[in-house]
Formats: structure tokens, sequence, C-alpha cells
């Protein structure tokens, strides 16, 4: 059961960094089918700055491990304002322009870490190597039967996660920022008649979530490869677009829903080793979350509740 909670958590808390960058934009109105290439990006750029960090201006490990986090922050970022750009700025089809984010992040990233690698570092690979992150155990408390496992070994970018995932719950739901974001989603002409600028809103919201992604995607770098690769592009982007689908763009709801894939990821894993099954079946393990997905739209995707206004480029004479 510990290492259930214990990897579960590891697997949970990036993906549902994810999804509320994916609830910021798409609550916002503009469709993010674009999460799976921003956290690849995200951590490509993260992953490209330790790198060259670390072999021409060494400085503090563990101070270059937290800023690669930032670094990959502004890597999601920039790669959503091309996103935002061209479904805001040039009305272009949303969902189309998310797959073709996808696709470029996976082709650039692995032809530049080849190049860079090979340029700078004079080596032969598509990877860029990271440190072990930081984890920490919780004296007296993590003693606790199932509860201790909760603040036993655990990574410390889970407690940035957490700091970040109530700030933006916070932004979006209390004040008059969050107000402004969700009704550009549902009401964005009310937003207009406001004084609002519809546009802008959705173009930030959009880059915000192009930022959290990029969070996500180095903490799984982190904690599941080690390293930057082209592996990284898994379907966890998806994952966390299904997580607040389920989650009907909430930021509570969707917590649940990550929490249920991850669990579902470790325990499955763990299952693996106590039926001393080929380790090959670990590769079907990872099947599990999406299987989970499937199981959930056909009970629950009646029930959604996306905004009215997603997908739908603003047009300031229907006011």
């Amino acid at each position: 059961m510990e290492t259930i909670i214990i990897d579960g958590l590891a697997f949970s808390l990036p993906l549902f960094i994810i999804a509320i960058g994916g609830i910021y934009s798409e609550g916002s109105g503009t469709i993010n089918l674009a999460l799976e290439g921003l956290l690849g990006f995200g951590a490509f750029f993260g992953g490209l700055c330790v790198a060259i960090f670390t072999t021409f201006l060494p400085i503090n490990p563990t101070l270059l491990i937290y800023a690669s986090l930032l670094f990959a922050m502004v890597g999601g970022g920039l790669l959503a304002a091309l996103h935002g750009l061209m479904c805001i700025k040039f009305k272009a089809n949303q969902v189309i322009s998310g797959v073709v984010i996808n696709m470029l992040a996976f082709s650039l990233t692995a032809f530049l870490a080849n190049q860079i690698n090979a340029s700078l570092f004079g080596q032969a690979s598509n990877k860029f190597q990271l440190e072990i992150f930081p984890k920490v155990t919780i004296p007296l408390v993590s003693k606790i039967p199932v509860i201790g496992s909760f603040f036993t070994q655990f990574y410390t970018f889970q407690i940035i996660i957490i700091i970040i995932a109530l700030f933006m719950w916070y932004i979006l739901y209390k004040t008059p920022i969050g107000m402004r974001i969700r009704a550009a989603g549902d009401n964005p002409q009310a937003v207009a008649a406001s004084g609002g600028n519809v546009n802008k809103i959705r173009f930030w919201s959009t880059i915000v979530s192009g930022a959290l992604s990029g969070l996500g995607g180095m903490c799984f770098a982190y904690s599941i490869f080690t390293n930057f690769s082209p592996s990284i592009f898994m379907g966890f982007g998806y994952l966390a677009i299904a997580s607040y689908i389920f989650g009907s763009w909430k930021i509570g709801r969707t917590l649940l829903a990550c929490i249920l894939f991850g669990f579902a990821r470790s325990g499955g894993y763990v299952l693996v080793q106590k039926l001393q099954l080929p380790s090959s079946y670990s590769d079907l393990v990872l099947t599990l979350p999406y299987i989970v997905t499937l199981v959930l739209l056909i009970f629950f995707s009646h029930s959604n509740r996306p905004p009215r206004a997603l997908g739908e480029p603003y047009d300031p004479s229907s006011r």
C-alpha cells in the first residue's frame, strides 16, 4: 500500500498541475489539445538549460534542480503563445492547432536534442541527463499506518505543485481575474460589455496553461525518466485532458480524477510485482489509466458541462 501511495502521488500531482493549465485555457474558451506538446517542450527547455549550466556555467546542483522547473515553465509558455496566436489572433481551428503543436513539439525537440548534443557536448544522444530530485520524509507523521505513506519519501516538487495549485485555485474562484477568465469561456460578450478584453484574457490563460504544463512535464522528467528524452511524450497530456473533462472543468474534481489515474498506474505495477509476472507485463500496466479513462467515459460523459463558449472564436461584432 505504501508503494502505491508514494508512486501514485508522484504521478498524480504533475498530471494535476498540467490539468489545471488546461482548465485555465479551456475555462477561458480556448480548446487546448496541445498539453502533450507543451509538457514535452517545457521538459526539453528545462533539460537543455540544465545541460548548458552544468557544462559551461557550473552552479549549485540543488539550485539548478529547482531553477529547471522555472525554465520548463518558460519553455511551455513560449510554445503555448504560438497556440494562442494561431487560435486567438488568426482564429485557426483550435483542435487542428493543438494536434499540430503536439506533432511539432515531438519532432522539434527530438531533432534539437540530437543536434545540440552533437554540436555542444560531443555526444550522439537525444537525451539531457538530469540530477536526482530531492525527496523528504516527515518524521513521526510518516510512522502513522497508511496515512504516513503520504508523508514518506515524496519529491519536494510535490510541495511546490500543491502550493501552485492552491494559488491557481484561489485566483480562478476567489478573484475578479478568475471571474473574468470563467466568464470569457461562458459569456464573452458580457466580459466585453463590462470593459474586459476577451482575446487578451484568453491569450494569457493559454500561456498559463503552457507554463503549468511545462512544470508538470519537467516533474515527470525527474520522477519517471531522470532525463529529458522523446519518450516523455507518452500521452500524459491527453490523460490530463481526460482528467479535467471528467472533473467538469473544476479543479477540485479534477484532482480526484488525477489521483484515480495515478493510483491505477502505481497499483498495476505493484500487482505485477506481487504476482511475479514477467517484466514485459509492466508495459501493459501503462495502459491502465487509459482503460480507466474509457470506463469513466462510458458512465460519466453525459454529465460533463464544458464552458458554453468553448472553441468559439470571439467576434466583437456579435455583441
